[in-house]
């Protein structure tokens, strides 16, 4: 599956995690902190500060392991230098200002921290799926599913949310994490939160992921959500538009129709805003941490309190709409000193420090900085045109027959090859290409099958197909795109939000001195970017690559036709129905090589680039 999503919701009620301990040294000394160098590229400040209100959020999502920050200095990469060390130093001075301000600021993960990179995949053979690299996540304030259950969710004292995820331990069914939490903030006010997957089928044995329509209709969710709070916290692991949770939101509201709703979503990658209607806000906060989404809401004072406004026994901005703001930070040291107020010289806290001295730890022990080989140039998903010399894609045509034939009985029989373009997650930048950077590009652990034999007219017919048009092909597509998508893939919707981005932006006049990055347009008022951007070229691929088909054969000469596991229904499908002769079966599939999707750049890289 193309999206290991194995947790619904990482969700924290406070800033710190573990007290001030985290921001001065244990002895009561104040350590003198280092400078620390600023991205060697220059970086465009924000525009403008922060609007906050009396409670406030900064949210993350779909983080897949890039704690270490993005190292390469082609643009946008630069934009999102900061690593996850430099995070909490921002989180720590933003409570701090909280605090001066005197009002709440509560820290919201909305799931998927792994398949990313070597610090989430890259770990020894029988290890657990980003167990070492959540530790970092545990010394923050968010909230394997078993390694979730066991290790995880207990560090967040029930506020690690999956109100439709259970998983079986010993025969027992129950939540991965808690279904729902209630609390007061600082500040006083009370939450009711929970945490909710999108339908998502490609989830782990022994879990199940129960359906959004059904699960506002268990009774547990009926008596949640009866008893009014000051402010619904609804997040999880579901895109705020075009998805369930008009579900969740429009159950609430038949019971509570004025009470606030913030809804913090995930999973599609972009940054997004929109408003279900006056008293509430859905912020999605894109990907890789390439950005730190931020709200706030001038919200009533909580209920009791002795400055909330009442005129005879009734609220008169109960029924007003709320006043909004939302802001899509991008994570570099410019970024987080202008928000903070600091310099280079006073950003820096104990605790960062040591998140970034661990995390380099870590990438050590996963051996991260392995160099395979030199990258000539960059390569891109989306900016260059495929097929082209900078297309990542047109590189995997080329990789795949090097790869996938070392070391193979199978390397002198012709062959086509085929994957999924969503196979590959992540350009390659010119440069020593390390273990990092395959685990970047590549994720995602999948095999390579092949049919023997089969005549090569119709081996050679399966990518056009896979790739078809025509109505009859539209309505396979579709269905085949629903499939993907509840099973966690979400490159289309991505690209779709980057080929919008610059096709807006195309017949305007170009801002000089503008560097590569989002220029988000959202349903909410306002400018949402913190930074201004010019956007990325895009370029549309297609949803399947090859590699080049063998030359001189005759139409019926047998050949191997090699392809990725995950696409193993639907083209056994399009074999089929590409000839008559047999009706071919998983029984005629066998695996083609041990070599992982994973590995195969590596492997290519140490051959070609050295």
């Amino acid at each position: 599956m193309q999206s290991r999503i194995l947790l619904t919701l990482a969700f924290a009620g406070a800033v710190l995690a573990c007290g001030d301990d985290h921001l001065h040294a244990r002895d009561g000394h104040v350590h003198d902190h280092s400078k620390r160098e600023f991205p060697s590229t220059k970086l465009t400040p924000p525009s403008r500060p922060l609007t906050w209100g009396s409670l406030n959020i900064l949210h993350t999502t779909d983080s897949h392991g890039w704690l270490l920050g993005h190292q390469k200095t082609s643009f946008p990469e630069p934009n999102y230098s900061g690593d996850f060390g430099d995070f909490a130093s921002f989180v720590a001075h933003m409570k701090e200002l909280a605090i001066k301000k005197d009002v709440d600021l509560l820290l919201v993960d909305s799931g998927d921290l792994h398949d990313g990179t070597g610090l989430s995949d890259g770990y020894p053979v029988g290890g657990v799926d980003a167990h070492d690299s959540n530790e970092f996540f545990k010394q923050l304030p968010y909230d394997n599913t078993l390694d979730m259950h066991n290790n995880f969710a207990p560090r967040f004292n029930g506020r690690y949310l999956s109100s439709n995820v259970n998983i079986t331990v010993n025969g027992v069914s129950k939540p991965v994490g808690s279904r729902f939490a209630k609390f007061k903030t600082r500040k006083g006010r009370a939450v009711t939160a929970l945490g909710v997957l999108f339908d998502f089928t490609g989830n782990d044995k022994n879990t199940t992921v129960q359906k959004v329509e059904d699960m506002v209709k268990e009774t547990w969710f009926t008596d949640a959500i009866k008893d009014e709070p000051d402010v619904f916290l609804l997040a999880g692991h579901m895109p705020i538009a075009r998805d369930n949770w008009p579900l969740v939101f429009d159950a609430i509201r038949a019971i509570h129709p004025t009470t606030p709703i913030l809804i913090l979503g995930g999973h599609t990658h972009i940054r997004d805003c929109l408003q279900l209607d006056g008293r509430s806000m859905s912020l999605e906060s894109g990907r890789y941490m390439e950005t730190i989404g931020w709200m706030s809401a001038d919200l009533p004072a909580p209920k009791g309190h002795h400055g909330y406004p009442r005129h005879n026994g009734e609220d008169h901005s109960a029924t007003k709409n709320i006043t909004f703001s939302r802001r899509y930070l991008d994570p570099n040291r410019v970024t987080f000193e202008y928000h903070t107020g600091r310099g280079n010289f006073s950003f820096d806290t104990v605790w960062g420090h040591s998140i970034t001295k661990g995390l380099e730890k870590l990438a050590k022990k996963f051996d991260l900085s392995f160099t395979y080989g030199t990258a000539p140039h960059d390569f891109t998903i989306n900016q260059a045109p495929y097929p082209s010399n900078n297309s990542v894609l047109s590189l995997m045509s080329e990789v795949m027959p090097v790869a996938l034939t070392v070391n193979n009985s199978r390397a002198s029989i012709p062959n086509i090859m085929i994957t999924n373009s969503g196979s590959l997650r992540f350009d390659i930048y010119a440069g020593p290409f390390t273990k990092n950077d395959q685990l970047t590009a590549s994720p995602f652990a999948d095999s390579f099958l092949y049919i023997p034999n089969l005549p090569f007219s119709v081996a050679n017919a399966v990518l056009p197909a896979l790739n078809g048009a025509g109505a009859d092909n539209r309505k396979r597509d579709a269905a085949v795109e629903a499939e993907l998508w509840a099973r966690g893939y979400v490159g289309t919707r991505y690209r779709e939000w980057m080929e919008d981005m610059a096709r807006r932006n195309a017949e305007k006049r170009p801002t000089a001195n503008l560097t590569l990055g989002y220029v988000t347009s959202d349903a909410c008022p306002g400018v949402g970017d913190d930074t201004p951007h010019a956007p990325l070229q895009f370029h549309a691929v297609p949803d399947f690559i090859a590699s080049a088909p063998p030359s001189g054969l005759a139409d019926d000469a047998p050949i191997d036709l090699v392809f990725v596991d995950f696409i193993e229904t639907q083209l056994i499908g399009i074999v089929n129905g590409l000839q008559k002769e047999k009706v071919y079966t998983t029984a005629d599939v066998s695996p083609y090589t041990n070599v992982l999707a994973t590995e195969v750049l590596g492997i290519y890289a140490q051959k070609e680039w050295n």
